[in-house]
């Protein structure tokens, strides 16, 4: 099982609003113990975020979706999570409550008693439509909530909101998973090489090293550092030792000119 991020909405891929949801969800895992194993950007397009709900939901990963979950003609992925599971769309009890209760706060802070027949009123309410069968994610920011199902997590695209969504879900769901892989990384920056020159040690480091991954990192320079690779070593902690070490000392032996990260 590994962790997956979706991002919902046009103005990601339009360029109107820069995604920063991408950065805290891996920080988020990393605070756990837990990394990223993949990403993806989708658009307002209803077809298209439903084929790829349906391809995720066909997985074994957990994944989080943000944003396209409010009651506006452009969110769709509370309509588009029930058609990818062939499930109906079912006014949640407390979902409901929740939101009865942000109009009754927001009435009463303007000084009038709340109307809920208002149309839109009613409308708000469709933010409480989820999948049948789904649980809520709790908002702390006004309470209008999130929902789960099948390990995927649906929250808003406010950060301000999804953030914390986010973290509730790990802490409350994936838990059992903190820090149970210990996990170490090390690399150091070579200098004036091609990575083709590099590629047989590479290969050589992750036959002999099991439980390691080799990463490379090639860079042209710039006005403040010359051409160099960020070469290194992922994975378990014990390995990930031996490995380098292992790579140190070839490095020195071809004459390479190093340093370490």
């Amino acid at each position: 099982m590994g962790f997956g991020l979706i991002v919902v909405g046009d103005e990601i891929l339009s360029g109107k609003r820069q995604d920063k949801h991408f950065s805290k969800v891996v920080e988020l895992l990393a605070e756990r113990g837990l990394h990223l194993s993949w990403a993806e950007f989708v658009g307002d397009d209803p077809a298209r975020l439903t084929a790829t709900l349906r391809r995720s939901f066909a997985g074994a990963d957990t994944v989080f979706s943000c944003g396209g979950i409010g009651a506006t003609p452009d969110d769709h992925t509370r309509q588009c999570a029930a058609a990818a599971l062939g499930l109906p769309l079912l006014l949640h009890p407390e979902g409901r409550r929740n939101i009865e209760e942000r109009i009754r706060e927001t009435a009463l802070d303007a000084g009038r008693e709340p109307d809920f027949s208002l149309p839109e009123n009613l409308q708000r309410l469709k933010m409480a439509e989820f999948p049948e069968g789904a649980a809520l994610i709790p908002n702390p920011y006004n309470r209008i909530a999130g929902f789960s199902i099948r390990d995927h997590h649906f929250v808003p695209g406010f950060p301000v909101m999804a953030w914390p969504m986010i973290a509730w879900v790990l802490d409350t769901h994936y838990r059992d998973l903190f820090h149970r892989d210990a996990h170490a990384e090390r690399a150091l920056l070579v200098y004036e090489q091609a990575e083709a020159a590099l590629t047989p040690l590479m290969e050589r480091l992750q036959r002999e090293f099991d439980g390691v991954r080799v990463f490379s990192l090639p860079s042209v320079g710039d006005a403040e550092t010359r051409r160099h690779i960020e070469l290194g070593v992922k994975g378990r902690p014990d390995a990930v030792e031996a490995a380098f070490a292992a790579m140190c000392a070839e490095l020195a032996r071809l004459g390479a000119e190093f340093q370490s990260v």
